[in-house]
């Protein structure tokens, strides 16, 4: 069977959701000692973190996978950046795809 390997990628990220005790467990589990998460607002999360994964598709899925088991009407706003490229989500949904100039 072929394994891609996987890539690091950067997250920046917004989470509004309806339980933010619920949600916050989620990502301190998810997120933990690979970067930070913080209240921002009553109900929404500001996440910067850097995770491994084989893309950044499979990284948002597996992200709203767990904190809609948390709380189905969470909603994630996430950029996911390897290298020069930076991919945005808006829940599961792909929206853009950007390539960064240096």
């Amino acid at each position: 069977m072929l394994r891609l390997r996987n890539l690091k990628f950067s997250l920046l990220a917004t989470v509004s959701t309806e339980d933010p005790k619920a949600v916050g467990a989620v990502l301190e589990t998810v997120i933990g000692s690979k970067g930070t998460f913080a209240s921002v607002g009553e109900k929404e999360f500001q996440i910067r973190a850097e995770m491994e994964g084989e893309s950044a598709k499979d990284l948002n899925r597996s992200l709203m996978s767990q904190l809609r088991r948390a709380e189905k009407k969470t909603r994630l706003r996430a950029e996911w950046t390897h290298g020069d490229v930076t991919e945005r989500f808006f829940d599961y949904v792909f929206k853009k795809r950007s390539e960064n100039k240096r």
